[in-house]
């Protein structure tokens, strides 16, 4: 047995309280090195008199990766507090004892030691990890709010486009997307089945992309004002939809008050000490300070120098922003903060921001941007998720880049949900394209049945899935600023068959949230290209296959389950065979 390969980290993504009175733990052993792995457990004040280290509890095999294999059990505890450790079984007939002290020789005289075993010393439900219920019942949209419609020409911008009138937009173009646009398709997004509007920057700022903020407290003029904002809030909240804004705290706008100051005062300005300047003076073309350069006189977001970077750990600024955070909750009932380059902003604020922003409204969504790892900011005390990129780029290599096997796919997705307590994985945000990347389409180099692949197999997945807008009829764009085109409504232009799949997807997603959200997920991989899954809660269970070869590939109808024929792509079903990117989902209802 590989000792070096056994790992368990207490009060962690390893340890952790799931329900009020459940507790989940996991183990890591090397990938087939443990044939069995068993927890002996109990009340750390009762060992010597219960002698419950003499008894043990088999744990699941929960799943594989390509380096290692987890294990996990979901126990009680009569007094809210348990003493564990691990008993594990090499195929080799190696039986060791891993606890809180190491790894030894399993005995009788190390496994009746006290100090020997983890512990969680009490079921502490303030601590636990909570994430908002709804999230989980959530199909998001995003939107790029100066590109969905133009509801309101009297607002449009001095140098706004006809609409859609450039094949590939610019940076700094214009063309009049406001908020009374997406007030007037509110039946449309109805109607597509989605109750959760995610919106890029609507504050007023220079750009069209609107994340060079220069006033928070201020929808941007050319989207409308406060009183259409509350207007449109109440009116999807009628209809079900959730509202997520965006907010970008990490940095402010060149032409915000705050930094026109310093830059007009320099090192005399009230406001110097709310930002991260090096040197003066500072201004934009000085000092190094033009697009691209690496030599600035004060941070930015990346080398931005219109962006110049916020010093959250001034408790003047910190103050400012919650303000900020609170307004928005307090006076138009906003549900969720999705927050801009959060990474690059330090936990003490996001630890004030969550207490801040959740004691207004317990149930509030915070979602980070973040595109790594983020275990830092998932403990149940800043965000309740981050934006699920290393999920779903996983998701793309395989579908729609081709760029590994399905069993590559599978220990992929494993190792990004072993980073996470299972609450979290619940509501993480899961997108394949957005306003930061190349569109869905125009990645799968415009194979519509590898986009309904990817689609529909990330509906499949635990967390909340957004659709960027446009998506649903087939909207195709490279890279920023090319993926941020005008929302095309000219159903002779949509693609009305990939439009009607959606809602089949975004249906079946909510007729089956629970076991979507909820219940247990296992990925095999029969062949390189094939890839399965099989979702499970209570008495119901979803299987899917996906083919994501050239070869037409047989398939069984698994006994007790029907086939979702909405749901299927080349399936040839008088020869139970599945085709080139086919896909085929199955139902058992018991």
């Amino acid at each position: 047995m590989e000792r070096a390969a056994l790992y368990h980290r207490p009060d962690s993504e390893y340890a952790y309280l799931y329900e009020s009175e459940k507790m989940h733990i996991r183990l890591r052993t090397k990938k087939e090195d443990v044939k069995h792995v068993h927890i002996i457990k109990g009340d750390p004040y009762l060992i010597h008199e219960d002698k419950w280290y003499q008894e043990s509890t088999e744990m699941k095999h929960l799943c594989q990766t390509a380096e290692f294999d987890y294990w996990m059990i979901e126990t009680d505890a009569p007094f809210r507090r348990i003493q564990y450790a691990f008993k594990v079984e090499g195929y080799d007939g190696e039986v060791v004892f891993y606890g809180d002290r190491g790894i030894f020789d399993f005995n009788e005289n190390v496994i009746e030691r006290a100090e020997n075993y983890f512990r969680m010393p009490f079921f502490q439900e303030i601590d636990r990890f909570k994430a908002p219920e709804w999230v989980k019942n959530t199909v998001w949209y995003q939107i790029f709010p100066e590109r969905f419609a133009n509801g309101d020409k009297t607002n449009d911008p001095k140098n706004v486009l006809p609409w859609g009138s450039k094949e590939h937009p610019g940076r700094e173009d214009f063309y009049g997307g406001d908020l009374q646009g997406v007030l007037d398709n509110l039946d449309y997004l109805e109607e597509l089945g989605i109750n959760g509007i995610y919106f890029c920057p609507i504050f007023k700022a220079s750009s069209n992309h609107k994340y060079d903020t220069i006033d928070y407290f201020e929808i941007d003029p050319d989207f409308g004002d406060k009183t259409l904002f509350k207007k449109l809030v109440d009116e999807a909240h009628t209809r079900g939809i959730r509202i997520m804004l965006d907010a970008v705290f990490n940095h402010m706008g060149y032409a915000s008050k705050e930094w026109q100051d310093v830059v007009k005062h320099q090192q005399n300005s009230k406001y110097v000490d709310w930002f991260h300047i090096r040197s003066f003076p500072v201004e934009y073309g000085k000092n190094g300070n033009v697009e691209g350069a690496k030599t600035l006189s004060y941070d930015t977001f990346a080398f931005t120098p219109r962006m110049p970077k916020l010093n959250t750990a001034n408790p003047e600024v910190q103050e400012y922003l919650l303000k900020i955070a609170k307004y928005w909750i307090e006076e138009f009932d906003i549900d969720a903060w999705r927050l801009d380059v959060a990474n690059e902003v330090d936990h003490h604020f996001w630890k004030r921001f969550y207490k801040e922003t959740t004691a207004i409204k317990d149930d509030f969504y915070i979602l980070g941007e973040i595109w790594h790892s983020s275990q830092s900011w998932l403990n149940g005390e800043e965000f309740h998720a981050v934006m699920n990129y290393a999920y779903t780029e996983t998701i793309l290599n395989f579908f729609v880049h081709e760029e590994m096997s399905s069993q590559a796919l599978a220990y992929g997705l494993n190792e990004q949900l072993m980073l996470y307590r299972d609450q979290t994985n619940q509501v993480m945000f899961n997108m394949l394209d957005s306003h930061d990347t190349a569109r869905l389409l125009t990645l799968a180099d415009n194979d519509k049945d590898k986009l309904r692949s990817a689609l529909l197999f990330t509906f499949l997945q635990h967390g909340s899935p957004c659709i960027y807008y446009g998506t649903e009829v087939g909207m195709t764009g490279e890279n920023d600023p090319d993926c941020r085109k005008c929302m095309v409504w000219n159903e002779e232009e949509q693609d009305l068959h990939l439009l009607s799949f959606t809602k089949e997807i975004i249906n079946f997603r909510k007729k089956y949230q629970k076991v979507m959200s909820e219940g247990t997920l296992e990925f095999t991989a029969p062949n390189n290209e094939l890839v399965a899954l099989t979702r499970k809660y209570q008495t119901t269970s979803i299987k899917a296959l996906f083919n994501n070869g050239n070869q037409k590939e047989k398939y069984a109808i698994p006994e007790g389950y029907q086939p979702i024929k909405e749901l299927c792509q080349n399936i040839d079903f008088s020869n139970q065979t599945i085709g080139y990117k086919g896909f085929i989902v199955f139902v058992s209802e018991k």
